[in-house]
């Protein structure tokens, strides 16, 4: 009974996009020679065991089918492709990359991060590793991924665009694509980055796939900065920069009411804070 409990040190799923998620925090830090990156292409590389089993779990999580039939199939499909996979040998690559992430990130803080497909991610684990797993835990994962794979498209949540690259094209390829999407930022902003636009650049990187908390963050950062524009705005004499300084709030007041946050309104966020550093420099 004890194995019943999930694991996020045996989920192969979650140890994938927890470092893929560790690459964007080491990029955003300035560490351009991210260690994750070395361990994804040593461990997640064409032939190992863990990319195989990675392969499976993506299977799972990205298939659509219009029936539960077919869901059905392809889950015992994948068991069956599970079975054939050398354990030993898994289970020896497992414990070499955890031995790994100790040796280059402190470990509590490396799984800390909220991984969004946690729920998905645990109930397919609870599938493969059929053995030990309670009947009920087993049943209910089972139709927690059926569900999943027969969703209508439409309801189907956004996948991380940073993921998506990286499980698409070859591995070097996939990180040089990730590489550019933060980049793409860093070229607007180059050096100048202030450690509010790197906590919202962060966040977005972080919560694509996630759009509720995404709002969230973004709600709550708009409520900051419209606080500190409305106190320095007392500060500001001219009456044109007063009414722009309004323009801005109005526009931010707007993006609170989107549904979807993207890049745009992440820009015009990180915009605004640096209009907030450049009035305190003025009205000093």
């Amino acid at each position: 009974m004890a194995r019943d409990r999930h694991s996020k040190y045996k989920n192969t799923g979650i140890l994938f996009e927890l470092l893929v998620r560790q690459i964007t925090n080491d990029m955003m830090l300035g560490n351009e020679n991210s260690p994750a990156v070395s361990l994804v292409k040593e461990f997640f590389r064409r032939g190992t065991s863990l990319n195989r089993e990675l392969e499976l779990y993506q299977t799972l999580q990205k298939t659509k089918f219009n029936s539960a039939a077919k869901a059905e199939r392809l889950i015992d499909t994948v068991v069956l492709e599970f079975n054939k996979i050398n354990k030993a040998l898994l289970n020896k690559q497992k414990y070499n990359l955890i031995k790994e992430i100790k040796r280059c990130y402190i470990i509590e803080d490396f799984f800390r991060t909220k991984v969004p497909t946690y729920k998905m991610n645990a109930s397919i684990w609870s599938i493969l590793e059929g053995n030990g797993i309670s009947p009920t835990k087993t049943v209910n994962s089972r139709y927690f991924i059926i569900e999943n794979i027969t969703e209508p498209k439409s309801k189907k949540k956004k996948i991380n665009e940073v993921e998506g690259e990286l499980t698409k094209h070859d591995k070097d390829l996939r990180l040089l694509s990730y590489k550019i999407l933060l980049e793409k930022f860093n070229s607007k902003y180059g050096s100048r980055l202030g450690v509010s636009q790197k906590r919202l650049l962060r966040a977005y990187i972080e919560n694509i796939s996630n759009t509720n908390t995404l709002r969230e963050v973004v709600s709550d950062e708009i409520e900051v900065i419209s606080k500190a524009i409305s106190l320095l705005s007392k500060k500001v004499k001219d009456k044109v920069v007063n009414i722009k300084l309004n323009e801005v709030k109005m526009q931010l007041i707007k993006i609170k009411g989107i549904k979807t946050i993207n890049e745009t309104h992440i820009l015009s966020c990180m915009r605004s804070h640096s209009l907030i550093k450049e009035l305190k420099n003025v009205t000093k």
